[in-house]
Formats: C-alpha cells, structure tokens, sequence
C-alpha cells in the first residue's frame, strides 16, 4: 500500500515520443514505433501463426512418426526466424530524420531565399532543390515542406506516416511499417525466411497428403483424414509466388545496392542522352550484399525515449503555433493581408467574397500582400488560384501578369476608397489544392522549381500531400 501510495504521488514524466511530430503509434513507454494503419499487419500475422499452428498440430506428429524427426525441428527454426525479423522490421525505427527546428527551418529559409529581379514585376519563388556530387554523379537534394530539410540523398517523404526516412525503400502495409536504413535487412531476413518456410510447409503437407493414400486408398479419404493439410497446402500455394517473386525482387535490389523507390523512379537509368550510373554501388555483387545487409546498424535519430526538458516543451510549441493541423496533419500556413485603408487593416475572405479582392489585381491597382512561410511577400496571381471558387464563374478583366504593380511596403498599403470594407466577413480558409490548379499555379508562377511536381500522384494531390502545403489563412 505504501509503494502504491508513493507511486501515486510522483509526477508523471513526459518523454519526446508523446510530442512526436508524426503519425506513428508508440507501445511499451516509446521502445515499439509502427504505422498508424496496422490492421494489415495483423492479418500478416494471424496468416502465419494460424498456418505454422496447423502444420505443426496435424502434419508434424505424422511426418516425424513416419518420415523424419527432424521436419518439426527445421520447421520450428524457421518459423522463430520468420517472426523475429518481422517483429523487428515492425517495431523498430526506419530511419525517421527529426524535423528542423524553428531556428533550423529560419536558418534554411534565408538560405535559399533569393531576391527578385529588378527588372521584373513578378514574383518567383526560390529554387527548392540542391545538388551534391557522389563519386561524379549528381544527386539532387529535395526540400521537404513539412520536416522544413533538405532530404539527404536516398531519403523520401512517406505520406503514411509523414516522416522524412532515411534510404526510404517503401512503406510495406504487411509488416506495418515503413522500410528504411535501420530495419531493410530485417525486412530482406523476412521475406527470405518466410519464403523458406512457405516452401517448406507446402511441400510437407502435400507429402502428407500423398502419404495417406500410398495404400491406394482414394484421394478423398486422405482428404477427410486431415483436412487441416489441405487448407495448408492451399494457403501456402497461392501465397508462395507472390512471396517467392518479393524475395527474388529484393535480391536484386541488394546486390546492385538500390532500393524500390529508386527502381521505380528509375533513378540510375540513362535519360535524354545522360549516362547515369548508381554511386551507392560497391562495385559488386559480393560486396553490395555485404554493405547492404551486414554493414554497421546506424543509431536512431529520434530520441523517442527522451525525458521532455522546458526547453523541449517550448520549441514544439512554437512549432505547433505556427502550423494548421487539418485531417491529423500539420501543415505551414500562408497569412492574406489586405492593404489597409486609412489605417485601418482590411480583413476578407477569399470563399465569401472573391470579387472584391480579385479586383484589386487590375492594372492600376495593387494586390493583397502574401505572407510565405519564411516571412517573404508575393503578390501573385497564382496564390489565389488555392480558393475553390471557378474562376471561370467571375467577371474579371484579363490583364497581363507582368503588368501587376510592384509590392509595396510592408507597413501600409493605400488602396482606393471606393472599397467598402464595412461588411467583408472574416474567415479563415484552409483548402488544399486541386490537381488542376495546381498545374494552373506551375504554368502562371514557374512553381515546379518549389514543390516536386514530378513525383505527385492524382491520388495524393489534396488530402495528405505536400501539395497541400500551400494553404491561405485569412488573417
């Protein structure tokens, strides 16, 4: 009573993994990360636990009495050796890089800031790409809008679990996590195991099977003897070429030291007359594997069971305060600031009222100030193109880009004082960006060099994308 009694009294310690930026769950106190979604992670299991269960109460008393004792023994190696790489490929970190702090990302930002020309009126977005040399081939560096980092190479962005992981290989519903630097051996180790063992508990139950009728008893006795090894044999037999074709694809992948996003983007293929090679290679097979698969096991880079200091504390808030969190995701905001009007600053909403401030980018007239992540200003026509308004639908002049006025000052704005601002409503709007206005935003802003159109799907355009990053709050 009196433990209880103490323990009771002690204040809870709060560790980094219940302020993780992330998607991931944590059990056990932080020591087990996995997705979100984890349903098809346990219809893995119960696939292979049910199916081993069966081979080893019906098929192994048979085949160990009448063929070998040693079927139950190989057969229970494998099967401890299949789940402990899958145990450890599911709760283990991939390979998460942290996400910048705030410092970080204002340090980033005014990096890659680039001013303007001055003999243009319209505003371009800088140069989110970088590129490094690797043994002579370049590497182009992406910037992550929502880690705010330049991904190092062979790094991605896994939408799922909206982390930046290191040599990001696929995110692997089965095994109900991503596939990265830390856990792909563990990965490979599984699906050549369970290879093995699907192999093997195929060919003993049909051993069975045959077994049973040698005394030319009928097929359909044997069937009604130990109907247990028909349905091993027909889950192991639909299941074998899909697992023996990921083992053999995986191989490959390991012995010219590439991973699956790499393959399908082909990456190291020759393009428009480039010769392109792969610098991560060794130079072998031998040695790929090596590398690949026996290496050094790199640390983890989150401290997922680190005690939360004030310090601590007050960085992640003032990263959530300066993020919109829409659909459990956060995303950075862009604030709308209409010109003031005899000091008096104009507050409009986009959805309510479009036209008002539509006109405002008639020649002659100056346009709202944008506020960017970084704190730099637009006045672009293809900020606007985020609303879900058809601007089809509106009765606007056609004017020229090029013939917007040029920004004015940050601290005051005139505008014309026909503008009645007495009845403009304040809403805030955060609205994802279509696939359609999206590719309106790259023809009328060159913006492909800020977001990586190329690798953007119809499917992840909007909910859940980086496209959605760019998203307009009415302040």
């Amino acid at each position: 009573m009196r433990e209880a009694s103490i323990s009771s009294k002690m204040p809870h310690v709060t560790r980094k993994w219940e302020l993780f930026p992330g998607r991931n769950r944590f059990c056990c106190d932080g020591r087990v990360m996995m997705a979100p979604q984890t349903g098809v992670f346990y219809v893995t299991v119960c696939l292979i636990v049910g199916t081993s269960g069966l081979f080893f109460g019906f098929d192994c008393p048979y085949l160990a009495l009448h063929v070998t004792p040693a079927i139950p023994v190989i057969g229970a190696l494998l099967f401890i050796f299949v789940m402990s790489a899958l145990f450890r490929t599911s709760f283990s970190d991939p390979g998460v890089i942290p996400r910048a702090t705030p410092d970080e990302a204002a340090y980033i930002e005014k990096q890659i800031e680039v001013p303007n020309n001055g003999n243009s009126k319209t505003y371009r977005p800088p140069p989110r790409t970088k590129e490094v040399l690797i043994r002579g081939q370049p590497v182009k560096l992406k910037y992550c809008f929502t880690c705010k980092i330049f991904r190092p190479p062979r790094a991605s962005h896994c939408s799922l679990c909206d982390n930046c992981v290191e040599r990001f290989d696929h995110h692997c519903p089965w095994v109900g996590n991503c596939v990265g630097r830390r856990n792909y051996r563990y990965f490979y180790a599984f699906i050549v195991s369970l290879a093995f063992l699907c192999v093997f508990i195929f060919v003993c139950a049909v051993t069975h099977l045959i077994m049973l009728t040698k005394d030319d008893k009928p097929f359909l006795d044997a069937v009604k003897l130990s109907p247990s090894s028909v349905i091993v044999g027909v889950v192991c037999f639909f299941s074998v070429w899909s697992i023996l074709g990921l083992a053999g694809f995986h191989t490959y992948l390991t012995s010219s030291n590439q991973t699956t996003n790499e393959d399908i983007k082909g990456s190291f293929t020759n393009k428009r007359g480039q010769d392109n090679f792969n610098p991560y290679s060794q130079g072998n097979i031998c040695g790929n594997f090596f590398y690949v698969l026996c290496g050094p096991a790199p640390p983890s880079l989150i401290d997922r069971r680190g005690i939360v200091t004030p310090e601590y504390r007050a960085e992640h808030e003032r990263v959530t305060d300066d993020n919109v969190i829409t659909n459990n995701k956060t995303y950075g905001t862009a604030k709308i600031v209409q010109p003031q009007s005899n000091g008096t600053t104009v507050q409009t909403s986009p959805s309510t009222d479009l036209t008002g401030s539509m006109n405002n980018l008639i020649s002659g007239q100056h346009s709202p100030r944008i506020e960017s992540i970084n704190g730099s200003t637009t006045n672009s026509i293809s900020q606007l193109v985020t609303n879900e308004i058809p601007l089809a639908s509106l009765n606007i002049v056609p004017i020229d880009i090029d013939e917007i006025a040029p920004l004015p000052s940050r601290q005051s704005v005139v505008v014309s004082s026909a503008l009645d601002t007495s009845s403009i409503p304040t809403v805030t709007v955060t609205t994802p960006l279509s696939a359609s206005r999206l590719r309106l935003l790259q023809d009328t802003t060159m913006i492909e060099s800020a977001l990586d159109l190329d690798s953007l799907e119809d499917a992840s355009v909007g909910r859940g994308s980086q496209s959605g990053l760019i998203k307009m709050g009415v302040v």
